[in-house]
């Protein structure tokens, strides 16, 4: 393990080097937050595909293959979708609105109140997508090199939060390039062959699990659905998401490019859910599934190589942490942090001050939860229950109101919240409920109140 350990800090000491190269380009507020909006083709799509793809859609895949069979590529295919769907529909108009933060088109179709209210929610939205990936960190260094969970939590996630706090997007953006290549490379094309050839190729894997695992509907239409719900619309509204758009040089770069990212997280959802099957066929009796990937990979791989495919694991999931990351930190200076000051405009100082404490509140978050896919679950339920349908109103309804939208959201975010706790992180209860008593409170309570002077479509 001495090899493998070498290359993963081989790894992040190239990853705190390309954070110093993105500190000295992020001389602006605009740098820091969006890359200065000028990312060409290859760039955004490194970087979009990069922030989608994490610690659950690597880590959690994997399990949902070894449980489920092929059908667990469905996570990664409705995120796929989601990014498909963002880049073609809504690039454009995004780009055109030149803003940092999903909630300034709530402020721009409403009031600023409805921009605070809906603030909160994406922020509780980023920090668990950031626990989610820094989960995942701890849990594949905690199993493959046997550390404490604490220490890998805060080793792993640490460099995450120097590097995105010195030089924001830019940080960002040099490094998830760098991590697209090393995961395509160590997943797709070492890690999968790897693992077919030691289950004897596709025939022996085709004979060694029931057929059941060769279906793409065996992990059950409501899941799927439920997945579409969560991760698609999750993906259209997000934070994370919107900050990489900002960053594109122009719509035909996001339509394209963007276009291609999704593609590839479909693909990659393939990848993955294979390896699963592979890890149920070579290692059956698994004491906990959360750690099929982090088995498959201690067992399967020789020394060196090993280290290569971790550092492939670890660059999905630092991608996506420091996303999450940097969109809470960006949503606290951009939205929330201005009212407390008076209305005054953050700086690149206090832009990197509160990267750093973001950074170690997620730290905190990440070593009291478990579940990899029940905190990504968590932050998409708060997110898509709180604010699909209030978003979807400022955008297509001119009668939607600002009462209505707050009330759908405060609504619809405690409806998320009582169920999750009810009924599990895993039940589908919570978005259908959040949902319906979001839409139907807004709609409700936008009739009831004053028909608004303002009009105007958002985007």
């Amino acid at each position: 393990m001495a090899l493998d350990l070498l290359v993963v800090l081989i790894y992040a000491a190239g990853m705190l080097v390309l954070g110093y190269y993105g500190m000295r380009k992020a001389k602006t507020h605009e740098d820091y937050l969006v890359a200065g909006r000028n990312l060409g083709p290859t760039l955004y799509m490194g970087t979009m595909a990069a922030t989608v793809l994490g610690g659950a859609s690597t880590v959690g895949t994997v399990r949902l293959g070894y449980v489920h069979g092929i059908s667990g590529f469905w996570l990664c295919a409705a995120l796929g979708f989601g990014i498909i769907a963002l880049n073609l529909f809504l690039a454009k108009p995004l780009l055109k609105l030149k803003i940092f933060t999903v909630t300034q088109v709530l402020e721009k179709r409403y009031n600023p109140m409805a921009r605070q209210a809906s603030a909160v929610i994406m922020l509780a939205y980023a920090l668990m997508i950031g626990v989610t990936s820094i989960l995942a960190i701890g849990t594949v260094l905690q199993v493959l090199f046997n550390l404490p969970f604490w220490l890998s939590v805060l080793l792993g996630g640490g460099v995450v939060v120097v590097y995105s706090t010195i030089g924001g997007m830019w940080s960002l953006t040099l490094t998830d390039i760098v991590q697209f290549v090393i995961k395509t490379v160590g997943l797709m094309f070492i890690l999968l062959p790897i693992c077919l050839y030691r289950v004897g190729g596709w025939d022996e894997l085709v004979s060694k699990l029931p057929a059941s695992s060769f279906s793409f509907t065996t992990i059950g239409w409501d899941t799927i659905i439920t997945y579409f719900l969560i991760y698609f619309f999750g993906i259209l509204i997000g934070q994370d998401i919107w900050q990489r758009v900002f960053t594109a040089k122009d719509e035909k770069v996001a339509k394209y490019a963007g276009s291609v990212a999704g593609v590839y997280c479909i693909v990659y959802g393939l990848a993955c859910a294979l390896i699963g099957m592979a890890a149920h066929v070579l290692i059956p009796d698994l004491a906990n599934v959360n750690n099929a990937f982090a088995a498959i990979v201690k067992q399967s791989l020789p020394d060196g190589i090993r280290g290569l495919v971790i550092a492939a694991a670890l660059a999905a999931m630092m991608s996506t942490a420091s996303a999450g990351l940097l969109a809470a930190s960006t949503v606290l200076t951009e939205d929330l942090l201005p009212k407390l000051r008076g209305g005054k405009q953050s700086s690149l100082g206090i832009n990197r001050l509160f990267t750093c404490l973001t950074g170690i509140v997620v730290l905190g978050i990440a070593l009291v939860v478990s579940d990899v896919i029940s905190a990504l679950t968590l932050a998409y339920n708060l997110l898509v229950g709180g604010m699909l349908i209030p978003l979807i109103g400022a955008i297509f309804w001119k009668r939607a109101t600002t009462s209505g939208a707050i009330t759908s959201m405060a609504l619809g975010f405690v409806t998320a919240l009582v169920f999750m706790f009810k009924d599990g992180l895993d039940a589908n209860t919570p978005i259908y409920y959040s949902l319906a008593i979001g839409l139907i409170s807004f709609i409700v309570v936008s009739l009831l109140s004053p028909r608004p002077a303002n009009v105007a479509i958002a985007i």
